[in-house]
């Protein structure tokens, strides 16, 4: 033994580092969704003089989005490896 790690070990390590990459992009893509979303909505405010009206539109499509993010997020970590 040469304490080399084997070629499974190695593609069980590249997919684990693969998986957890797209999780932590998902999860900044998916947080970042709603931050921007509230902050278009915020400016609408201002703009046109409404006051949470926007801010809240804004907040909801910002967490639909992080919402829809996460589910295809879950379905791409899921798929077997080809």
């Amino acid at each position: 033994m040469t304490g080399q790690p084997s070629d499974d070990q190695e593609s069980e390590q590249q997919r684990a580092k693969r998986r957890q990459g797209l999780a932590y992009q998902g999860a900044f893509e998916a947080v970042f969704a709603v931050l921007i979303a509230a902050g278009i909505g915020l400016w609408a405010d201002d703009h046109f003089g409404t006051s949470p009206r926007y801010l809240l539109l804004g907040t909801a499509i910002g967490f639909a989005t992080f919402v829809l993010r996460l589910v295809r997020l879950g379905r791409q970590l899921n798929q077997p490896d080809d």
